[in-house]
């Protein structure tokens, strides 16, 4: 009796482990990844934000949505993943190379690229759980709007200095709000 109720144990513990809530372990370094590249993007500005007040519009965040306590975790992962995808997405256009350092843009770039790759599991085993409507609602589906509408407002104001500040202010709200969905995710196991 008392090898499968130690065995039953064991099944017990690694269930309610991290790799039980998450399905997978994201590296330690993943939220220090995200502050790096909030830092990145901060001596990434080459222009004043006042300069481009003019310039500035209201994209609407959705940082309720984004940052709400009833997000599902596989929705969190798939809300993170889009997150870092559309900010990668906005960073290979070949506009971006030309308005900001490319040394920082290439770090930058690096971070993202690393973060992503950290996440492509769970985002697999969520998606492979039934998680593939995800992707087409809520806090997903506005994030993916909110992306859109940034490259919009590129493209509208011909890709100035000023668009690209506020859109680097814009990135930066958003890895404030990455920074608070990767804590939350770790809490989560």
């Amino acid at each position: 009796m008392a090898l499968p109720l130690s065995l039953l144990t064991v099944l017990v513990v690694f269930s309610c482990g991290p790799s039980g809530a998450l399905g997978c372990d994201l590296p330690q370094n993943h939220i220090l990844l995200s502050r790096d590249n909030l830092m990145l993007l901060r001596q990434m500005q080459r222009i004043s934000t006042l300069s481009c007040l003019k310039d500035k519009k209201d994209f609407r965040f959705p940082q309720a949505m984004v940052n709400s306590s009833q997000v599902q975790e596989a929705q969190a992962i798939s809300v993170l993943h889009g997150m870092l995808q559309h900010i990668s997405d906005l960073l290979l256009t070949e506009h971006a190379s030309a308005a900001w350092n490319t040394t920082l843009l290439n770090q930058l770039y690096m971070g993202l690229y690393q973060q992503l790759e950290d996440l492509e599991p769970c985002l697999l085993q969520e998606m492979g759980e039934g998680g593939t409507a995800l992707a087409s609602q809520g806090p997903t589906l506005a994030v993916r709007k909110y992306f859109q509408c940034l490259f919009l407002y590129l493209k509208e104001k011909q890709y100035s200095d000023c668009a690209w500040e506020v859109v680097r202010v814009e990135i930066m709200r958003s890895f404030s709000s990455i920074i608070t969905l990767q804590e939350r995710l770790s809490n989560m196991d």
